[in-house]
């Protein structure tokens, strides 16, 4: 079934929404994006996301054609034309069309574009078994914490976790993990403290990673944010991502070691627990 898009203002046929050979989004990967759950036909962490877009468009002096309600009501709109109970809305906004030159334009009209996609969040598979991942070094650039397009060495971190017979990569730099291949990465220690990465330009500032902090603390939950090492994370109790379309999801092994008893661990399944709720109760 085909798709209805936006782009720069239209309401197009997915097969009709076309974008110059000459964006910038193309030629230089010069574009960032967000990505939103969608559950119920609500969004999940909306204000979250929206907030983290404006940032990383500061970050690289580019302007959203849309902001407040009206990026609100685009959202809105799109579940609605594309009939979305369950899945996730992809919006993408790039410094627009410009001959191919390195020096960024002083008066950018940006592309904007958003789409659909149909995606059990809720009744993940995983989140009952967990995943397994492999480490891999962190070859990606150092502003880590803008949500650019640049998403080549993450697509094959992942890709070859897959080629391994592993679901994931979780990254590492001088020893330390820096995050999955598209998710905050997370360890929970045997005596119950979660520990995840401090916030820095080595890492996304995850919207998801954000509320389950909130949500832990709430919990009862003791949090450190700080650096911890693959060795710290392989003799943890348990482990997990965080993400906009996985939420709370269980890693049980790492680099073919076990983690905790090989399933998923109670503070991990009670985040993911609490998540599900306090987000489907605040969806918009």
């Amino acid at each position: 079934m085909s798709r209805t898009v936006y782009l720069n203002g239209e309401w197009l046929d997915e097969a009709d929404a076309k974008i110059s050979i000459f964006d910038r989004g193309y030629t230089f990967a010069d574009a960032i994006y967000e990505v939103t759950a969608v559950v119920g036909g609500k969004l999940i962490d909306y204000h979250g996301h929206a907030a983290r877009l404006q940032r990383s468009l500061g970050e690289l002096g580019m302007k959203c054609p849309y902001e407040g309600e009206d990026l609100l009501a685009i959202h809105r709109e799109i579940v609605a034309r594309n009939n979305i109970e369950e899945g996730m809305i992809y919006l993408q906004i790039s410094r627009g069309v410009d001959d191919r030159d390195f020096i960024m334009p002083d008066k950018p009209v940006p592309t904007f574009s958003m789409f659909t996609q149909t995606k059990k969040v809720l009744e993940n598979p995983y989140a009952k078994s967990g995943i397994s991942v492999i480490s891999l070094p962190d070859w990606r650039w150092e502003r880590r914490d803008i949500k650019t397009v640049q998403l080549l060495y993450p697509t094959w971190a992942k890709t070859q976790a897959h080629q391994q017979g592993a679901d994931d990569a979780w990254l590492i730099e001088e020893g330390l993990v820096t995050e999955a291949s598209s998710a905050t990465a997370h360890i929970v220690k045997k005596d119950g403290t979660l520990v995840t990465r401090d916030l820095s330009h080595v890492i996304l500032p995850g919207i998801t990673r954000a509320s389950t902090l909130d949500l832990a603390r709430e919990a009862g939950i003791k949090v450190e944010e700080r650096p911890f090492t693959l060795d710290e994370a392989k003799q943890a109790a348990e482990a997990f991502n965080t993400s906009a379309t996985n939420f709370v999801l269980p890693v049980v092994n790492i680099d073919g070691e076990q983690i905790g008893d090989g399933t998923p661990g109670p503070i991990t399944r009670k985040l993911r627990e609490i998540y599900v709720k306090s987000r489907l109760a605040t969806a918009i």
